[in-house]
């Protein structure tokens, strides 16, 4: 069996019961980062053996643990935080596990950017999730297409290219269309600002953002709906 667990993506009592007792069970625990999730293992005193497993070396891991799997070992995959396979390793080591007819099981859990979504106010009975933007190649060509959407639309970013990621969601989305920055999500110092895209930008201008961020933007048919109103 493989099996995908979810880990808090801040405190660690969002961590499930069922999570705890299937990474205390199996013979194997593939991990991001094994030092990040090393801590996290301690904390819940499960001391089942760790191996990497990321987005650098999964291309080459994949077949030997399908073999692994396919000898009757149980192994759970975990990312750093959230749920493996999104924005996050995994999609190979699934797919391969599939194509092998290898059992997969995965858990509920965290995910960073449903709180976010709910949180922000914005219509979420259709969204559209992109994730992290590329950095360079086809970055641009990704920001149009997202202005064109007419659903609410996700991006994750980092705290140091929040700003100029919000620069350019303006420039092709418009300064006024709605938006929300969700940072630090189950964390002590959890935070949620809502506003147009212009008025986040000047905030975070004013106030430099720290850990993690997502993007929450309302799609094109929301601002065009609320200024027919």
């Amino acid at each position: 069996m493989l099996y995908l667990v979810p880990t808090p993506v801040g405190n660690l009592q969002d961590m499930t019961f069922r999570a705890i007792e299937v990474l205390k069970s199996v013979d194997l625990i593939l991990a991001e980062d094994t030092r990040t999730s090393g801590v996290l293992l301690q904390h819940f005193d499960i001391h089942t053996p760790l191996k990497s497993h990321h987005k650098f070396n999964e291309h080459e891991t994949s077949a030997d643990i399908v073999e692994r799997l396919k000898a009757g070992a149980n192994i759970a995959l975990i990312s750093d935080a959230g749920t493996p396979a999104i924005s996050d390793p995994g999609f190979f080591l699934v797919r391969a596990a599939a194509e092998a007819d290898i059992e997969i099981q995965c858990l509920p859990g965290a995910t960073a950017f449903v709180p976010a979504l709910v949180d922000s106010g914005l219509p979420n009975n259709h969204f559209y999730f992109e994730g992290f933007l590329p950095q360079k190649k086809g970055r641009q060509t990704r920001l149009q297409y997202l202005a064109q959407l007419d659903e609410t639309f996700i991006v994750y970013e980092s705290p140091f290219r929040l700003v100029k990621t919000l620069e350019q969601l303006a420039s092709v989305c418009s300064e006024e269309r709605k938006a929300s920055v969700s940072r630090e999500i189950s964390k002590v110092h959890e935070e949620t600002v809502r506003g147009t895209l212009a008025e986040l930008i000047a905030h975070f201008k004013e106030k430099a953002p720290k850990g993690e961020i997502v993007i929450i933007v309302e799609g094109r048919k929301t601002k065009v709906e609320r200024e027919n109103e």
